[in-house]
């Protein structure tokens, strides 16, 4: 279905041509007037499933499940995000999310840990029915860690009463997105630096491990100031007690971005500078620091040296090292 926040192309042709809007509800109906169509979901299975190799706390290079749970939209409107296209609008059948991941589990193969990403947030019970957190515990015996998300807010003492249902560990992973404070106001989060920190320390307090994303060049930064930020940003989530934290570099994609880059206030960052915040993180040497493959082709402009480049930073991703730089002839880096 496609969204209805605007109707009429006169209307729409306003909102392309309007600059980004200053007031949280104006930027909502900014955001979602420029959203393309909503795929067609199934509640009763799982987006995606599969499962991969990661570099676990330990030193380990351990299996991790990752299942992409069917659910409801998520309440925020984040400027960046496009994963509201695999989503619902209303609230799944008790049970579903049970069976979601009882269906992925069957098929897949044994793995360590798992993560149970959801287009939202793991304790909004419009997404994941608490009712149903009993059920989805049992599912998870066996597994050493358990990895959800979820945004700062929701994220309470009561919700982290999971942590002891569960037989491993409980990891929650929250997008700090950046420690820039006026760009993340300007991304539509609705979180402040001061809330992430607050949800960390409550986290600490249970005994739950954090995990944090972390954009790599998002609107409103040029390339010198995405390198610098997406440093900054690792050097706050680690003060804040993150034992992992993954780079992912901005893509267009979801209406929004790409009116944005029209005008000039975004575009995706350089392979360059994703492979240099990564450096930096690991260097740090202040928990582990992964980047984001998926898509990554599009972050290169030279088809001779991405394949060396992309097994340089999944060589990174695996053993926390940085090796030589890939030199090429072509393009001269």
């Amino acid at each position: 279905m496609r969204e209805k926040a605007i109707t009429g192309s006169a209307s729409l042709r306003s909102i392309r041509n309007a600059s980004y809007p200053a007031g949280a509800a104006e930027r909502d109906r900014w955001i979602l007037a420029l959203r393309g169509v909503r795929e067609a979901v199934d509640p009763s299975r799982p987006v995606a499933f599969f499962v991969e190799d990661e570099r676990a706390e330990s030193g380990e290079i351990i299996s991790v499940a990752t299942i992409f749970l069917t659910n409801r939209e998520c309440p925020w409107r984040c400027l960046m995000c496009d994963l509201w296209r695999h989503t619902l609008t209303e609230t799944v059948p008790a049970g579903a999310i049970a069976a979601q991941i009882a269906y992925a589990l069957e098929r897949l193969p044994a793995a360590r840990q798992i993560k149970l990403y959801n287009s939202g947030s793991f304790f909004d019970p419009g997404a994941i029915p608490t009712r149903d957190l009993p059920a989805i515990a049992r599912l998870l015996r066996g597994f050493d860690r358990v990895i959800v998300e979820s945004h700062p807010s929701l994220i309470k003492p009561h919700a982290l009463a999971f942590r002891e249902q569960i037989d491993g560990t409980l990891e929650v992973a929250i997008g700090l997105e950046t420690a820039h404070p006026e760009i993340l106001a300007r991304l539509n989060k609705r979180m402040t630096l001061e809330q992430f920190a607050q949800a960390a320390a409550l986290l600490r307090e249970h005994g739950v491990a954090l995990r944090t994303f972390i954009l790599v060049k998002p609107p409103f930064l040029d390339e010198a100031g995405a390198l610098y930020w997406a440093q900054r940003s690792l050097d706050f989530a680690a003060d804040s007690g993150a034992t992992a934290s993954t780079l992912i570099p901005t893509r267009p994609g979801n209406g929004a971005l790409e009116i944005l880059e029209a005008s000039g206030e975004f575009s995706p960052p350089h392979l360059a500078t994703l492979e240099a915040a990564l450096a930096y993180g690991i260097t740090q040497k202040r928990g582990r620091v992964f980047a984001d493959l998926w898509d990554l082709a599009r972050f290169s402009k030279c088809p001779a040296c991405f394949p060396g480049r992309e097994a340089r930073l999944r060589e990174m991703n695996l053993h926390q090292l940085v090796p030589e730089p890939i030199g090429c002839e072509c393009c001269g880096l």
